[in-house]
């Protein structure tokens, strides 16, 4: 009977050891605080979409006449940029808007009297999307040159595009994630603590401006549509937890 009870003391000692030592490693190993830090993930392509609008218009009394010019102005302009290579399905031509023209009414001493029908003017716009960016963007800052034709056309300035863009903002999210943990592991360590668990992460706008220049930043994010060569950016904020040695 007394070596039972020496046994069962034994037990119960080994077992209050094993839970001050527990209680001694969980008390050196708590959770001290948290640290908040931002990672930055960035990278350059270029774009691999090039997109051109622009107009065309013709000048008429008649408004049948109007609408031939308009039709010979849009068979020319086809012409022109398929000889330079421009694919025509990559063509594009909205429907035609037709407005009336009015011209002004002077008296001889110069008074205004009125405006009286001048004729019709119709404008249709046109669009250019190809994914050959160096043919088109070529080809299309050669189309002023109609205008030595006849041709009342105008070009606007291309947009860039690039089809593989969400496929960059994952690859970004990840590389800022992977950022903000090692900048926070870097200060935890620096101060004799560890790194915990993540308690919170979240992910700023994209900024995506023209590779080169200081191209100003958005607070709802940015949008560069003008430069061919881009630089994208973006910022994830983490907090993590901090753990004792």
């Amino acid at each position: 009977m007394n070596n039972l009870w020496k046994y069962i003391i034994i037990g119960v000692s080994v077992v209050l050891s094993a839970m001050v030592l527990a209680a001694a490693y969980t008390q050196n190993h708590r959770t001290t605080g948290t640290i908040t830090v931002t990672g930055l993930g960035e990278t350059e392509f270029t774009s691999d979409l090039i997109v051109i609008n622009g107009s065309i218009k013709a000048e008429a009394y008649d408004a049948a006449e109007a609408y031939s010019i308009l039709e010979d102005s849009r068979d020319k302009v086809i012409e022109f940029l398929k000889e330079r290579g421009v694919n025509e399905e990559r063509i594009s031509f909205n429907m035609p808007s037709t407005y009336e023209l009015s011209r002004s009414v002077y008296s001889d001493n110069g008074n205004y009297q009125g405006s009286v029908f001048a004729g019709y003017e119709i404008q249709q716009q046109y669009t250019i999307e190809s994914d050959d960016v160096d043919v088109t963007e070529s080809a299309a800052r050669e189309l002023p040159s109609l205008i030595a034709v006849g041709i009342d056309i105008d070009v606007y300035n291309p947009m860039y595009y690039y089809t593989g863009l969400e496929d960059v903002k994952l690859s970004l999210l990840a590389a800022a994630a992977e950022d903000a943990r090692d900048r926070a592991k870097n200060i935890a360590e620096s101060s004799g603590s560890e790194l915990g668990k993540l308690k919170l992460s979240r992910a700023g706008v994209f900024q995506i401006t023209a590779a080169t220049g200081d191209e100003e930043f958005s607070a709802g994010g940015s949008f560069n549509l003008s430069s061919r060569e881009k630089k994208a950016r973006v910022t994830v904020r983490s907090e993590f937890y901090i753990v004792n040695n």
